[in-house]
């Protein structure tokens, strides 16, 4: 009943906040959130899981370095928040977002096969999906629900209506789910930095983290590429969303699912080290 309550005066004070963002514009609203976010941040998440997180992914830093590196994540992180408000517009126009490598999208539609999108939370990840489909990837995305009760329908809605209309939820019913899609010709785009309850444990960062085995599943029953997919974002909050080639898994390779999980974890920790400020450093992708 108390968790009830807290998500609800919760809700209530994020629509307000989407309500007075909506008034005042987007440029605005990223200023204001971006600086709420750096100031008051370390209030709501762990100032321990971050510190944690940045000595496992880059421990020779200096302290000036981290300083800057949460002090842009905050900034990200608070500009994403406000920006699902926005995403109706993002959807309108596309002067916002560049893509990198699109031939190889153009590979995918020529060959009208299925891949599986893999990506972590990096800049505003919603973007992705969007561009996906904007250009025309039939595509289903795996996303996981909001705690909050009050807040999760709002954001499915925004999810289904601008971001990408096949929304698997994610658990056992979204793996048959995500089946259903690949029997049909669907791609499938999942983000795969975050820490699972089940799964093997495999490295990452040097450590071993528990890790979800789907895109090496439905890449060995469809037989189909595992296409990385990362996005950035500037000082001017322009885009850009790379399209990396393929994983290369060899034949002998593709029943091996921790071993293709090893692969994707270690393509993500490379996108993460080209610049670790883009990524949501709060989760503990270790616990």
């Amino acid at each position: 009943m108390i968790k009830k309550i807290y998500y609800f005066f919760q809700s209530v004070i994020i629509y307000f906040f989407y309500i007075i963002s909506k008034i005042i514009g987007l440029k605005l609203s990223r200023i204001f959130f971006s600086f709420v976010f750096e100031k008051l941040g370390s209030l709501f998440k762990s100032k321990k899981i971050i510190d944690n997180n940045l000595n496992r992914i880059k421990p020779e830093m200096s302290e000036l370095e981290r300083k800057l590196i949460i002090k842009k994540m905050w900034s990200n992180y608070g500009k994403t928040f406000i920006e699902y408000i926005y995403l109706d517009a993002f959807k309108k126009k596309s002067q916002h977002i560049s893509i990198k490598n699109r031939e190889f999208l153009d590979e995918i539609l020529k060959k009208n096969k299925p891949v599986i999108f893999v990506s972590g939370h990096f800049a505003n990840y919603e973007l992705m999906s969007m561009e996906l489909t904007r250009a025309k990837i039939k595509l289903a995305t795996i996303y996981r629900p909001l705690n909050n009760m009050f807040l999760n329908p709002f954001m499915e809605y925004l999810r289904k209506t601008f971001v990408c209309k096949n929304q698997i939820k994610k658990g056992l019913n979204g793996v048959k789910e995500s089946l259903e899609y690949m029997k049909n010709g669907y791609s499938v785009a999942l983000m795969v930095d975050q820490r699972v309850s089940e799964g093997p444990r495999i490295s990452f960062f040097n450590g071993m983290a528990h890790t979800t085995t789907l895109p090496a599943q439905l890449s060995s029953r469809f037989n189909c590429d595992i296409v990385p997919v990362y996005i950035s974002r500037d000082e001017n909050d322009r885009f850009e969303m790379e399209i990396l080639s393929p994983i290369n898994i060899l034949e002998s390779e593709k029943k091996n699912k921790e071993l293709i999980m090893k692969k994707i974890n270690n393509i993500i920790e490379k996108l993460i080290l080209r610049d670790p400020g883009q990524w949501i450093l709060t989760h503990n992708r270790w616990k």
